[in-house]
């Protein structure tokens, strides 16, 4: 993308001739039928990120070596060797341990810090064929919603410069919206991949927690993490799901524009609540042309608490197991800080809020029963409403706006503007943080552009377990609707 004009500052990133604008499973395709080499392919990558390095979108790349992968994959193509993902780049969120590569957390006292293992998914994609082209930018310990990162930089949104990316996966995001790479390891606790994808424009997956590998990925909550992915498509996510569980998947149908015999679920007083009328409308058509395609949707009501019981389990979880969830994964993984060390080097804003709530002795820390409370009565409760739409409605997905807003300006992301209303950044997962409370898988599909030229998402969830359901929904509603414009 050019520097934004009056014009252009709204678009979408450009359409290129240079095999940016090939996806994942369709440059995987082309290596291995020797239409590019991964050696041209990778180099072009390259040039692009050097065109669009103000975005922030990475903190590591290293060009010498993921150059000299990819010559290797060449190599290893020639000798016969037809790996899914062979001689393909991918990014990986700077939160997973990657052998060679430094691996910050987001942090500045670990900016040199070099791992001597790489993450499980690291390990399998590269198990898969692919090189690490760079490692993305995050929000600090991945403790955020907007993209900002005090030592590395706000990162900034392909589509218009002066908007967040979303967070904490932000850099991830905005590298496969910008086609700098094909698709992107993300991170999400409460919505850290749903809410960059809707921001910028592109899909994002969230598997049922535990689904995906996520030893040596930086946590926050043992209960809520989950490892995912960023890409261009639903089937490019498919085919990462594939590489990471060994799960096969069917082809692509001739129905895959047909709806019929899909049962879809939407709770319009829990998730239309505080949502900006465009998104709104967007939402409400989107689900018209879903019924036009031969779906069936159905209206269901969690309760009128639904949300506060949400809200405060999954954020009381969230906050409670930080602490011991980062001090065990720095002791395992021999990583050279410690908990006290990283707190005390905290932007300020963080500082005070993990002084708050996750520090034991802070004034909103969450006791040791109120803990319990929400692991062994709220979520089984939370999981039990969600049934009135899964089971007892039997409905394979529920649908809502993966955010309530557009991306917000970078200038004003402290507190958003939400229908009217100004209210903390962390009411932009209102949506996604429900499928995090239980573990449910969750995609968010960019469904168009704002008048204002910034995407929409809508995110679709499944019940436990359902994730194959799910991504065979998900690219089915994809193909209805159309992926966004470029």
């Amino acid at each position: 993308m050019n520097d934004m004009t009056a014009v252009s500052r709204h678009m979408a990133p450009e359409q290129s001739m240079d095999g940016s604008s090939l996806g994942l499973a369709a440059a995987a395709a082309a290596i291995r039928g020797g239409e590019i080499t991964s050696e041209a392919y990778t180099a072009s990558l390259l040039r692009r990120a050097r065109t669009h390095a103000e975005l922030n979108a990475f903190i590591t790349i290293d060009e010498a070596a993921v150059l000299e992968a990819a010559k290797n994959a060449d190599k290893a193509r020639a000798a016969g060797s037809a790996a899914p993902l062979l001689g393909v780049p991918l990014a990986v969120k700077d939160s997973y341990l990657t052998k060679g590569l430094p691996t910050s957390l987001g942090l500045d006292s670990l900016a040199h810090f070099v791992p001597r293992e790489d993450a499980d998914a690291v390990a399998a994609i590269k198990r898969a064929g692919a090189l690490v082209f760079g490692k993305n930018n995050l929000v600090e310990m991945s403790y955020g919603l907007t993209g900002h990162n005090a030592r590395y930089g706000q990162v900034k949104n392909p589509h218009a410069r002066d908007r967040v990316s979303g967070g904490s996966s932000s850099g991830s995001a905005a590298s496969v919206a910008a086609r700098l790479v094909p698709a992107s390891l993300g991170g999400d606790t409460v919505g850290s991949i749903r809410v960059p994808a809707s921001f910028c424009g592109v899909v994002g997956f969230k598997p049922t927690t535990g689904r995906w590998p996520r030893k040596g990925v930086a946590p926050i909550s043992h209960t809520l993490d989950t490892t995912g992915a960023f890409a261009g498509s639903v089937g490019d996510c498919v085919l990462l799901d594939q590489v990471m569980t060994g799960e096969q998947t069917a082809e692509l149908s001739d129905r895959d524009h047909d709806l019929k015999g899909v049962r879809l679920a939407f709770a319009p007083r829990q998730f239309l609540d505080l949502v900006d009328s465009e998104v709104e409308s967007r939402f409400r058509d989107v689900v018209r042309r879903l019924q036009h395609a031969g779906a069936e949707v159905v209206e269901v009501d969690l309760g009128d608490d639904f949300n506060n019981l949400v809200q405060t389990a999954t954020w009381g979880i969230f906050a409670h197991e930080t602490m011991d969830a980062i001090s065990e994964f720095l002791r395992h993984h021999d990583i050279p800080t410690t908990f006290e060390t990283i707190y005390e080097g905290l932007k300020p804003q963080l500082r005070q809020a993990w002084e708050h709530i996750v520090l034991p002795s802070g004034a909103g820390a969450v006791s040791a029963e109120a803990y319990q409370t929400a692991l062994n009565v709220t979520r089984p409760e939370i999981q039990r409403r969600l049934d009135t739409a899964f089971v007892a409605r039997g409905a394979q997905v529920i649908l809502q706006p993966t955010t309530p807003c557009t991306a917000p300006l970078i200038d004003e992301q402290a507190t958003v503007n939400i229908a009217g209303q100004e209210v903390s950044y962390l009411a932009l997962a209102n949506h996604t943080v429900s499928a995090s409370s239980v573990g449910l898988p969750g995609v968010s599909l960019p469904v168009g552009l704002s008048r204002a030229g910034l995407p929409i998402g809508l995110e679709l969830d499944a019940p436990l377990g359902s994730d194959r359901m799910l991504l065979a929904i998900a690219r089915k509603v994809e193909s209805v609707l159309g992926c966004l414009a470029d």
